[in-house]
């Protein structure tokens, strides 16, 4: 047996009983089913968001999780498996244990890191025959890689909807699987990532957590030895944490007490792999969820422009630039408009990206209404915005801010 995040007993099946997110006592039968790499993958970093959004689906809709377990020699397996469905059609079990789904659902939701995640879910079997309709959520899935993922698009087919966090592929994805192909900008647990209303001070200067430019660095570790600028960057090399909740935790505590936040598109580092496309990544929702200052580069796309539309979003930063230096000089120089910056990012992602809106474009790609868990919870947001527009956020990191002489309100 195994102990789920709220101590709920997981079945043998792996599967987590239901929360009624509708908080209904007159039933409390679940209507969706998520399947979770969680108990196959529960310590890499780039799965964190995805845990969290399920986790914040079962608190204000009906759902319970389906989190399948690795036989013992899933690890080598996994990797024969993947292997062989990206050069030949050959799709294998890839270790992973039996699921018996007795029961139906309205909805099953699929959420999946990259197209090799599919061969875990399709252990499942045949879910048309417990669901009415499936909708699969695939992370990162590049044109560029497209037709050497061939096969794993076959498992696609499979889906009612396809939901990518790419905006690019939605077009070149949908035709190849032949389904219906959506674009969802990834969300945030706004809360969580929220600094009102415990207000932290702002002790951490610059804050970078993962890809990151050479150049950029290293003009901040400078400024860390000629200004004092805390400079808190990724100082070991992997992708695995001790316990994943606890390190998201951490990961929004200490972006909440940042005064700048280092952001670039996805996979900026590697045009080998994502071609000319510029996606968002997830670093923009935490920086601005937590009412940190952005730096870097932004996507160049339409999207962006239509989700971060209010002024001063980013402070512009081309990827590899070392005048890092001057931008944050400009912007210290000007603390109420520092101020007005973190006010505008944490408002506008409690009002607009929060998990539960992304949830909300799942269900109605889905056809189904939404439960009273999710109106309860945006109106919690949107109670929290109401304090955060009339709070001040410049007053408690004043004193800690670099001195800088003059500066221009501009930035380029």
């Amino acid at each position: 047996m195994a102990t789920y995040k709220n101590h709920r007993t997981m079945s043998n099946d792996g599967r987590v009983p239901a929360n009624n997110g509708s908080e209904d006592k007159a039933g409390s039968h679940p209507r969706v089913l998520i399947f979770s790499q969680r108990n196959l993958s529960p310590r890499t970093l780039f799965r964190a968001p995805h845990y969290e959004f399920e986790d914040i689906i079962c608190q204000i809709d009906a759902a319970e999780i389906l989190a399948p377990r690795g036989e013992k020699w899933f690890k080598a397996g996994y990797q024969a498996a993947m292997h062989l469905a990206w050069h030949c059609p050959v799709i294998l079990n890839p270790g992973v244990e039996k699921s018996v789904v007795t029961r139906n659902y309205d909805l099953l939701f699929a959420v999946c890191g990259s197209p090799a995640d599919l061969l875990m879910v399709n252990t499942v079997g045949n879910w048309r025959e417990f669901a009415k309709v499936s909708v699969c959520l695939l992370d990162e899935l590049w044109v560029k890689e497209l037709s050497a993922a061939r096969h794993f698009v076959e498992l696609l087919k499979k889906f009612d909807v396809i939901v990518l966090y790419y905006s690019q592929s939605v077009r070149a994805v949908g035709e190849a699987a032949g389904r219906k192909c959506v674009f969802m900008p990834p969300g945030i647990d706004a809360i969580l990532f929220s600094p009102y209303p415990e207000m932290p001070k702002r002790t951490v200067d610059v804050y970078s957590i993962g890809r990151r430019s050479e150049k950029t660095h290293r003009a901040l570790i400078k400024m860390g030895e000629d200004l004092g600028l805390f400079y808190l960057h990724d100082s070991v090399s992997g992708d695995h944490a001790i316990n994943l909740k606890d390190h998201r935790r951490l990961f929004a505590n200490v972006a909440k007490r940042s005064r700048y936040f280092i952001v670039n598109p996805a996979l900026i580092d590697r045009p080998e792999k994502r071609g000319t496309q510029m996606e968002i990544g997830n670093r923009f929702f935490e920086g601005a969820a937590a009412g940190a200052v952005m730096i870097g580069e932004r996507p160049g796309n339409e999207e962006f422009k239509q989700l971060f539309d209010w002024p001063d979003v980013v402070m512009d930063l081309p990827f590899d630039s070392t005048d890092i230096d001057a931008v944050i000089k400009r912007v210290d120089s000007e603390p109420e408009w520092q101020e007005e910056m973190r006010r505008n990012n944490v408002v506008n992602t409690l009002l607009r990206h929060d998990w539960v809106y992304r949830w909300e474009c799942i269900l109605q790609a889905a056809g189904l209404p939404p439960m009273e868990g999710i109106f309860k919870r945006k109106e919690r947001l949107r109670r929290l915005a109401t304090d955060v527009s009339a709070s001040r956020f410049a007053s408690a990191d004043i004193a800690s801010e670099l001195t800088y002489a003059g500066g221009s309100r501009k930035v380029t």
